[in-house]
Parts: structure tokens; C-alpha cells; sequence
């Protein structure tokens, strides 16, 4: 099993929580993770209802379910159940020791009404992402803390090389394909993997058939990574009603599969008005659906610039799960055209703005947008980094410098 960083704040959360849900995407790692640590650091009995006999009994009768159930324990998939909320509810509320339940969910509960509300208070939430590059190399990054520092990440000349970094975005994280030596056994199992979540997960939570039109809403969206969120535009292109666009887009946000960045501005009122950033949770995916490996990335720059995009700012969102930082994420555009592709805020309100490029070279005027927000940002911004296709920290003004991109998982 490859460690993953999320496991110390998983146990911190359990020895002061009465309940933790791990969340994220299929075959993400969490079955894997929860059974590592329900055998060693937190001993529970781990139950999954991926088990039809184990979702029948939780379905028919969540309280005497639970009733039976003796010492803390784990259940798997616990979104298949969503009757059974109710009854971990009571029952916490009879009994609110820490670490009683770890569950873990393959969609989001905050886009469930009914289930977040059930636990609101009573359980933390913490997500698990596709493996980070970290991960995969067996060190963890701390980037995200230390962009919030006085001092500079610690970095040596970066040696990575684009045909390295393009492997990177086109294995992505998901563990299994990761594993897998190939192009096409990649995609092979990537292909499976979307026809499964569209057969099983999109349908558990929506009840929804005839998703025919969704493998080429998930294929015309990993072609605009990296670009504001257009319900009218994406509409037109599939010939699809907006109000089961937005119905769609709902449900890959719920099952982790689109990811949106907000905007940011010093304004907050304005950052609900303004138009996300589209993503994908993991560029292996992304390059699948765009049917692009490694020839055609080396050839063409067309998505690649997006993809890198794409795999910079969920190596990001990963680090925030378990850093001590844990900043919000937002982009940063302005009318005029000034952007910065992540913005991130503190709970305090400091702010660090990411630029993210593929170039080797890199001036002045890449820093434009950098300089906009701090402008806005005033006394709150901390640092603008341009990260870049080079393999040299670039000073360029006080609090502005340009680093490799590997610097993200190597600091």
C-alpha cells in the first residue's frame, strides 16, 4: 500500500470526532486506506455495503442495523444508504464518544441536503483525492504551508524534463492505472471505469436512465479544462437542454469527477456572481477522454497546456487536505482580462497567488495578473508565483518569482 498523507489527519479527526467521513471519487484508495487503519492505528470492524446482504439489512431497518453493531466501526460506501444518516444521527446523539463511526462515501453529502444536515455537527469531512506526486515518490510536500511562509520553498535546479512531466499529467493518480505500464491499459481501464460510474454511482444517486449523452458531456469537458464554466456555450455544443446541463454537472460534482474553482475576489459579495473554473479530479482521466498519450502531447501543445493546468491545481487541492495551511482555492480574472490561475486565501485572509505555465522562458509581463491581485489583495498577499517549464528560481520584484513547476512536489 502507498501511504497517504490524509491518514494523520484521518486519526486526529477520529480520536475527537464522534463521527469522520472520508470522501472522494471511486478507486480513489479509500476501501484501501480505511481497512490499513481499521487494522492497526484505529481498531474497528469494517463492514462495506458494497455487500448486498450488509446494504438489505442497513436499508430495511438503519436502527436495528446499527443496534447490532458492537464497538467503533467503518462502513464503506455508507452513501448507498442514505436512510441510514438518520439512525447514526440518534444515535450519536445518545452516545457522543470520539472515533464511533468512520465512514466513507463515493459522493458528496454536502451536495445532499438531506445527509449533511442529518450529521451537521457531529461529523468532520475529509476528502481523498487521486495519489499526489508526493505520494507516489514516498516524501510529503508541503508547497501550499510553505508558499504561506517567510522563506522560499527550498529548491534545487529542477532537471525534469516535458517528455517527464507530460507522463506525469497523462498517468494522473488514480492507483490502478497509475500501475499499469501503457498507453492503452491505461485507457482501457479508464473507459471501464466511466461506464461504471455512469451505470452504478449516477444512478444511485439520481435515478436517472438514458445517461447516453454523458460520456461526450465528460469527453467536451475535459477539452475545456482550464476555462470558464458556460452552461449556454456547452448547452449549444451538445444540443442538450441547460436544465439537464446543469443537472448533469450536479451529479459529476457530486461523484467528484468535475471539479469547479470559484472567484476570487476582495469583495466577497462579488464571488458569488462570477463564473467558476472548470476542472477535471484527475488529468489520467482527462487524457483518456481527449484520447491524447504521450505522441500526440509531444507533438501538439493544443491541450496540453490545460491539462498541466488541470494537474497543477488538484496537486494543490491534494496538499490543502493535509496541510496545516488549509487555504481555500479560487481563480482570479478581472473585466480587462487579468487573470491568475489560483488564488489561495488563509483562514486568516492571506493570500498566494499561482500563475502556472509551460513555457521555458518566462518575463515581466507573466506577472501582470500577480501584480493586479496584489493590488487587491493589499496588505493580505504573502507571494506570486509563476510556475514554468524552466529549471531556475527567477527573482522579479519583491514577493514575485518564478519557479519550476516541479516545485509543487518537490518543496
Amino acid at each position: 500500500m502507498i501511504p497517504r498523507h490524509i491518514s494523520r489527519r484521518l486519526l486526529e479527526a477520529l480520536a475527537d470526532s464522534p463521527a469522520v467521513l472520508l470522501h472522494g471519487a471511486r478507486q480513489t484508495g479509500k476501501s484501501t486506506l480505511v481497512q490499513h487503519i481499521t487494522s492497526g492505528d484505529y481498531r474497528a470492524r469494517y463492514l462495506t455495503f458494497d455487500d448486498t446482504a450488509l446494504l438489505a439489512a442497513a436499508t430495511a431497518d438503519p436502527p436495528g442495523f446499527l443496534a447490532g453493531l458492537d464497538g467503533p466501526v467503518a462502513l464503506d460506501e455508507v452513501q448507498r444508504v442514505p436512510e441510514l444518516f438518520m439512525a447514526i444521527k440518534a444515535d450519536i446523539d445518545r452516545d457522543r464518544r470520539p472515533g464511533r463511526y468512520l465512514l466513507t462515501g463515493s459522493a458528496n453529502v454536502l451536495t445532499l441536503p438531506k445527509l449533511s444536515e442529518s450529521l451537521a455537527g457531529r461529523m468532520e469531512i475529509l476528502p481523498l483525492w487521486p495519489l499526489s506526486q508526493g505520494e507516489i515518490e514516498g516524501h510529503r510536500e508541503a508547497f501550499v504551508d510553505v508558499a504561506f511562509g517567510s522563506r522560499l520553498p527550498k529548491v534545487t535546479r529542477a532537471t525534469e524534463r516535458q517528455a517527464q512531466l507530460i507522463e506525469r499529467v497523462l498517468r494522473g493518480g488514480y492507483p490502478e492505472p497509475y500501475a499499469r505500464s501503457g498507453w492503452s491499459r491505461r485507457r482501457a481501464w479508464f473507459n471501464s471505469y466511466v461506464t461504471t460510474i455512469l451505470q452504478r454511482d449516477v444512478r444511485d444517486l439520481a435515478n436517472i436512465e438514458g445517461l447516453t449523452a454523458m460520456p461526450r458531456l465528460l469527453a467536451l469537458l475535459a477539452s475545456r479544462v482550464g476555462s470558464l464554466l458556460n452552461h449556454a456555450d456547452i448547452s449549444r455544443s451538445l444540443a442538450m437542454p441547460q436544465t439537464t446541463l446543469k443537472r448533469y454537472m450536479a451529479l459529476l460534482e457530486g461523484i467528484f469527477l468535475a471539479q469547479l474553482l470559484p472567484p476570487w475576489s476582495s469583495n466577497v459579495g462579488k464571488r458569488l456572481v462570477k463564473s467558476p473554473k472548470l476542472y477535471l479530479n484527475d488529468t489520467g482521466l482527462a487524457a483518456s477522454l481527449l484520447g491524447q498519450d504521450r505522441a500526440r502531447a509531444l507533438k501538439s501543445s493544443q491541450f496540453l497546456g490545460p491539462l498541466v493546468e488541470n494537474f497543477i491545481v488538484m496537486e494543490l487541492r491534494k496538499q490543502i487536505a493535509w496541510s496545516q495551511t488549509q487555504p481555500a482555492a479560487f481563480h482570479f480574472r478581472t473585466l480587462s482580462g487579468q487573470e491568475v490561475d489560483v488564488v489561495l486565501e488563509s483562514p486568516s485572509g492571506k493570500v498566494v497567488g499561482v500563475e502556472i505555465m509551460t513555457s521555458v522562458a518566462v518575463d515581466s509581463d507573466d506577472f501582470n495578473g500577480l501584480r493586479v491581485l496584489a493590488d487587491q489583495a493589499g496588505e493580505r498577499f504573502v507571494r506570486g508565483v509563476v510556475l514554468y517549464g524552466g529549471p531556475e528560481v527567477v527573482p522579479f520584484a519583491k514577493r514575485m518569482h518564478a519557479m519550476p513547476l516541479s516545485v509543487v512536489w518537490r518543496a
